[in-house]
Order: structure tokens, then sequence, then C-alpha cells
């Protein structure tokens, strides 16, 4: 149990460290923030995308455990920590890459919209924290 919790929550923060290593790249000008700014079509294409894939993958992220298949999975008692792992990291996955990648693009376009969608998702990211309380809450019968 403590492993599974361990390796949730290096990833969950991991995935929270390379948003703020991009960050601080584009913000120290190591790397040019805005060399796609003008081009607007692609970044409508790409903010479309994205608002898109946000507003389809916060629901999802967060009640993906109480489906009733991946529910039953993770109350299973011989693989459940083994389950909690592999979901528990496709939740934080599913939050996080879509962050990681609205926080990139803000900075190569220059487009507010991309760092409100990283904002709003890195708020969503500690309603799924691997605390060891909720990794034992999800994985009893209820």
């Amino acid at each position: 149990m403590e492993k599974t919790v361990r390796q949730l929550r290096t990833l969950f923060f991991c995935s929270i460290a390379v948003a703020l290593i991009i960050v601080i790249l584009f913000e120290t000008e190591l790397i040019l923030p805005g060399s796609l700014a003008l081009n607007t079509r692609q970044c409508f294409v790409v903010a479309t995308i994205m608002e898109l894939l946000t507003i389809v993958i916060i629901p999802f992220a967060l009640r993906l455990f109480k489906f009733k298949k991946i529910n039953s999975l993770l109350t299973d008692e011989d693989q459940r920590w083994e389950n909690l792992l592999s979901y528990g990291t496709m939740r934080i996955l599913m939050l996080s890459v879509p962050m990681i990648v609205n926080t990139l693009c803000y900075y190569l376009f220059m487009s507010t919209a991309f760092a409100y969608l990283a904002i709003i998702l890195f708020l969503c990211m500690f309603f799924v924290y691997p605390s060891v309380d909720k990794c034992v809450a999800e994985t009893t019968k209820q």
C-alpha cells in the first residue's frame, strides 16, 4: 500500500514540477516565448482542441473511480493496490498531460486561454491528490 501511494505521489508532484520548469524556462527567457504568436490560425485550432479536451477530461478524470467496472477492480481484494496504481496513474496523467501542454502552448502562442486552462487543470489536480486515507477509501467496498 505505501509503495503504491508513494509512486502516485511521485507522479503527482513530478507532473507539477514539469509544468513549473516550463514556466521557469520561459519566464527567465532561456527559451523565447511567443514564437508562434503570429500564427493566429494555428493558435485558434490548438486552443479549440485543448478547450474541448479539457472540458471532456476534467469530469471524466474526477469521476473515473465511480464507474462500476473500475470500482469493482479497485475493491478486488487480490489486485486492488495494483489496480489503484494503474488507474490512479491514468487519472493523474489525464489531468497533468493537458496541464503541461496548455502551459507550453501559453508560452508558445502567448494566448491567455491556454493559461486559464492550465490553471483550471492545476486546481483539479488537488482533487485527485493520492493521500493514504483517500487511497484506502477508494479501495474498500462502499
